[in-house]
């Protein structure tokens, strides 16, 4: 395939007119995408020693599977291709599950689904996304007007958006479950054992959780936190829930 044929396959499939095109900037981002089984139409890289030495030393678990897929394409053209080309020279396309599979998801869960209520910074909501994959919850959840799988939100969770369910519903949406909303005024988290088809939702620091989503709530709970202190940001707050949620919970 030459570097002509390339760019037109590369400009198809981001330019799909159902949005399912999901940008994959980087090495790592790559490596959790396939790790967690994503369709992944192409691979770029403008460095194809530099990444194959990358998944030697660090993901030996994806290396032949990379060096399967990529192609190599000249560095000026693969910056005419994405916004801001990763330090690790390597860029691909993965395509975004349907959203009728990431609903069944959130339904038959087995853990808790985190729900950021109209969040409004794309990295905090990358970096909840990546706390989510790691700590096994079910899924993301936004509402209001953040796109979470913006490329900025991809890029925050290195890739881990194709180990949970990423969606964004609106608050009648949310899938059925306890729901416990952190809020300063709650009861401390620590007093409740959280149960595996809780919903954890969290406002912003500036707002907190919108009025319809309070509504919704069955608890409100809040983290320990010293005295004169305003707030932990999002994410710490997501991961001391998540925390708490897993004692006495295996990973695998």
């Amino acid at each position: 395939m030459n570097e002509s044929e390339v760019v037109r396959q590369w400009r198809a499939h981001a330019d799909d007119p159902a949005g399912a095109a999901v940008l994959l900037d980087g090495f790592h981002a790559l490596k959790h995408a396939l790790r967690f089984g994503a369709e992944i139409p192409l691979v770029l890289t403008s460095d194809r020693q530099g990444a194959l030495d990358l998944a030697a030393d660090l993901a030996p678990d994806v290396a032949d599977e990379l060096a399967a897929r990529a192609v190599t394409i000249a560095d000026d053209v693969l910056r005419t291709l994405v916004p801001r080309l990763h330090p690790t020279r390597i860029a691909a396309l993965a395509v975004r599950p349907p959203r009728t599979a990431g609903r069944e998801a959130l339904t038959a869960r087995r853990a808790p689904v985190v729900v950021l209520d109209e969040p409004r910074n794309l990295g905090n909501a990358g970096a909840v996304i990546r706390l989510a994959a790691g700590f096994g919850a079910a899924g993301v959840v936004t509402t209001g007007s953040l796109d979470p799988w913006h490329p900025t939100v991809v890029r925050g969770a290195a890739g881990l958006h194709f180990a949970t369910t990423v969606e964004r519903l609106t608050v009648p949406e949310l899938p059925d479950g306890p729901l416990y909303a952190l809020d300063p005024e709650g009861e401390d988290i620590r007093s409740y054992t959280l149960p595996d088809d809780a919903l954890l939702a969290f406002g912003s620091e500036r707002s907190g959780i919108s009025r319809e989503l309070r509504a919704r709530a069955d608890h409100l709970v809040s983290l320990p936190m010293r005295s004169q202190v305003s707030s932990y940001n999002l994410a710490t707050s997501v991961g001391m829930a998540l925390f708490h949620w897993s004692a006495g919970h295996e990973f695998n």
